[in-house]
């Protein structure tokens, strides 16, 4: 049950200050917790003042209203004017409210309580009050401690923060200036791999030069330059340039003085092993690279110009290593080159100046290999026996270069002393299959011999694993002597070699060769056979006799002309004409 409200009539201070203490009567005895009980009569007291500010007498009215259970409840307080029925001053302000815990033990008039006694107790709400805002103060210090603390550990997080963050994009910098560094050293030792084997594949100093300028230029070098020392042995005779005296720059020359690499330009590059200059006359506005080409000697001097401003530290060591090889290389070509140059000079030193026997016209043809060591083996010859007769030999000893053409050197000598006793072309072959597997048991060779006798229409020939000779006859029928030929000479067992006999009467030719002319690689040999006999049949008797030489021309033209020869040619032919 609600009871009914007190109305307390205000008039002046008193009035008010006796309403005020009512009301904090019954809030006390309800058990209003103090805060709470402080702000709700802050708020009557300040309502009271406005009331009493305006003048007039003002109606308060203290209502306690119970919850449905009866166990709590709260306190409401109003005011309004006296004798005004319409909406009053405060009527848009809510009623003021404070929450009681229970019951207040009395009600009405009776709890009004003395003025002295309200002020002593409101000092007491009030100390409470300040008391309950220290202790607030209190944690309110606390907490600004905690907060200022956190705020410090907050700042020292976030420059811990920064600073792994500044570390780890140092490291990933890092990272990636190692990364980028590796990748260009690989591509460095890539580059150099590529090129050493690119220039040491090939003989030819020519094709070393240009091989190399084709790999540096542009990106390593915008030009480049060797100077070799003894370039006038490969300059080619009819080149009034190739023999022009030519500039060097400085750095070369200094190079080529003290065999040390040289950097000359308008400020000093600190390449590691490599002397710096300045800036060269020739030019002035690039950085040069003059590095020696050494082997077992000084060969000469590589001159780059730089592509850019400068030449780097890894440019410049990569180059450096890559003239070495160079050098090494351009020496590997030249010693080479003398040796295929000794080998063809004794090659051609032992070939027979052919003789002109009655009945018989002879022309032969020796092309060394165009490229490769593989020549000194191949050997035609032609000469005349004590009886008359002319023996055409032609032969092929099996390795190439110097030692192949001193033993068929020996094979020539021994096969005309076994020829002087008028010995058939198998018992020359005999005796010279056991001589050469006494003298050379490491070296084997082939052979074919020919014996022609003024006035037989008829020639006698034996072979020695050597490919078949090629017959013609006066009316352009062309024959294969295909007998079974003999082992070659030096093979370790006793063999005897069988002479045999063809048909060649006069106005008859008879080719023998040597396989470089008929061979090529995996074709085998017999399309190359074929061939020939088809440009042998395409001759005709009249150009024959006439001119052999240029026949003997136009039986090589189509079997060379799409070929690089990479083994020696003998060609040896022979034509039977009337005495």
């Amino acid at each position: 049950m609600t009871a009914p409200p007190d109305v307390w009539k205000i008039a002046s201070v008193a009035d008010a200050a006796r309403a005020r203490a009512a009301a904090d009567r019954i809030a006390t005895d309800a058990g209003a917790p103090t805060p709470e009980r402080a702000r709700f009569l802050t708020a009557l007291t300040a309502r009271l003042r406005r009331c009493l500010g305006r003048g007039g007498e003002w109606e308060l009215l203290l209502h306690v209203r119970q919850s449905a259970a009866g166990q709590t409840g709260r306190l409401e307080a109003s005011l309004s004017p006296v004798g005004h029925s319409g909406p009053g001053v405060l009527d848009d302000v809510p009623a003021l409210t404070c929450s009681l815990p229970h019951q207040p033990a009395h009600q009405g008039p009776s709890v009004a309580t003395s003025l002295p006694e309200a002020l002593l107790r409101a000092d007491e709400d009030t100390a409470e009050v300040l008391s309950l805002l220290d202790e607030q103060e209190s944690l309110v210090r606390l907490h600004r401690e905690e907060l200022h603390q956190t705020n410090q550990g907050v700042l020292a997080l976030h420059a811990d923060l920064e600073a792994a963050a500044r570390a780890q994009r140092d490291l990933l910098e890092a990272e990636r200036t190692a990364r980028a560094e590796a990748e260009r050293a690989r591509r460095l030792l890539t580059f150099l791999g590529d090129a050493s084997a690119a220039i040491t594949s090939s003989l030819s100093h020519t094709a070393i030069l240009r091989r190399l300028s084709d790999m540096l230029v542009p990106d390593y070098a915008e030009h480049l330059d060797v100077w070799l020392f003894d370039e006038e042995e490969y300059a080619d005779p009819d080149d009034e340039l190739a023999h022009r005296v030519r500039e060097h720059s400085a750095a070369a020359v200094a190079a080529a003085r003290t065999g040390r690499p040289q950097h000359a330009a308008a400020r000093p590059g600190a390449l590691p092993g490599v002397d710096d200059l300045p800036p060269s006359a020739l030019s002035p506005e690039r950085s040069l690279l003059a590095i020696p080409l050494v082997a077992q000697r000084l060969l000469g001097v590589l001159t780059l110009t730089a592509p850019g401003p400068r030449f780097d530290e890894d440019t410049s060591v990569m180059l450096v290593e890559l003239a070495r090889r160079v050098g090494v290389a351009l020496d590997h070509a030249h010693r080479y080159q003398q040796s295929r140059n000794t080998a063809e000079a004794l090659q051609r030193a032992q070939l027979t100046e052919l003789p002109t026997p009655p009945g018989l016209l002879l022309a032969a043809r020796y092309l060394p290999a165009t490229w490769g060591m593989n020549i000194g083996g191949d050997w035609y010859d032609a000469f005349l026996q004590p009886d008359g007769s002319l023996l055409a030999v032609i032969g092929d000893v099996t390795g190439h270069g110097l030692h192949a053409a001193v033993v068929m050197g020996q094979l020539r000598t021994a096969l005309r002393a076994y020829a002087v006793e008028n010995a058939t072309p198998g018992e020359i072959l005999t005796r010279l299959h056991r001589m050469l597997g006494h003298l050379q048991p490491d070296l084997y060779a082939t052979a074919l011999i020919a014996r022609f006798r003024p006035g037989e229409p008829e020639v006698v020939w034996s072979s020695a694993g050597h490919p078949p000779a090629v017959a013609r006859a006066a009316d352009g029928t062309v024959r294969i002597l295909d007998a079974k030929p003999g082992v070659m000479l030096g093979i370790p067992l006793p063999y005897v070699y069988t002479d045999h006999r063809a048909d060649l009467p006069a106005g008859s030719s008879l080719v023998l060769y040597t396989d470089g002319l008929v061979e090529r690689r995996g074709q085998g040999i017999d399309p190359g056979i074929d061939r020939l006999s088809h440009a042998l049949a395409a001759l005709n008797t009249p150009e024959l006799e006439q001119d052999l030489d240029a026949a003997a021309d136009a039986l090589l033209k189509p079997l060379l002309h799409d070929s690089e020869r990479d083994d020696d040619v003998c060609l040896l032919l022979c034509h039977t004409v009337t005495p």
